[in-house]
């Protein structure tokens, strides 16, 4: 599947709205928004015709060579982050595989990172909603938080902040997400891969 050079990019933070889940696993795909956001150098405003926060902006170099980005924050929670993502395309006219989420991901250890394109949801319910309303041929940016310990339920530990362990990496993990998917709209797939898959 090849994306259109010259068409923006959607990139989509996966996450729960409100200062009371700001800081859970399950919002790690709003941290890289948030830091993507600072990198474009303007604020999230509320979008017109869907049920999010949006920034337009470019990445990569200075200039008319940096890629034109729309970056977005679903509004609704995370199992209902198809609709809002599906009015963006439409509205941006965004071919499915210009959009990149950002999400956690339970399979991969605290910190590990994939690229990839396409695939299953893996129970992921923000990816549930968002290849319901698209289909599943859109990139992801998979940010490994591991399995919950012990016998803790998986919405009990998604939900939870990170640990004081992880809080130390958590800066460090997120600013290399954000230059990964930054790698994946400015140079392609494969060399992003090559670059930051661990």
């Amino acid at each position: 599947m090849t994306t259109d050079a010259n068409a923006p990019w959607l990139i989509v933070g996966l996450g729960n709205p409100g200062p009371g889940y700001a800081a859970n696993r399950h919002n790690v795909g709003f941290m890289v928004a948030d830091l993507l956001a600072e990198r474009i150098g303007g604020s999230f405003k509320r979008a017109q015709k869907a049920q999010a926060l949006v920034i337009e902006g470019r990445l990569g170099a200075p200039g008319p060579t940096g890629r034109r980005v729309v970056l977005a924050k679903p509004s609704s929670y995370m199992n209902l982050s198809g609709g809002p993502v599906a009015g963006l395309r439409d509205f941006y006219k965004v071919g499915t595989a210009n959009i990149v989420a950002i999400h956690d991901e339970l399979d991969l250890d605290f910190g590990a990172l994939r690229l990839k394109l396409g695939g299953g949801d893996n129970g992921h319910n923000g990816l549930k909603s968002m290849t319901k309303a698209m289909g599943p041929d859109y990139h992801r940016a998979r940010f490994g938080i591991g399995r919950p310990p012990g016998r803790m339920q998986v919405a009990d530990f998604v939900l939870k902040d990170f640990s004081s362990v992880e809080r130390k990496e958590l800066d460090y993990l997120v600013d290399r997400t954000a230059d990964a998917v930054e790698a994946l709209v400015t140079q392609g797939l494969e060399r992003a891969q090559g670059a930051y898959n661990s």
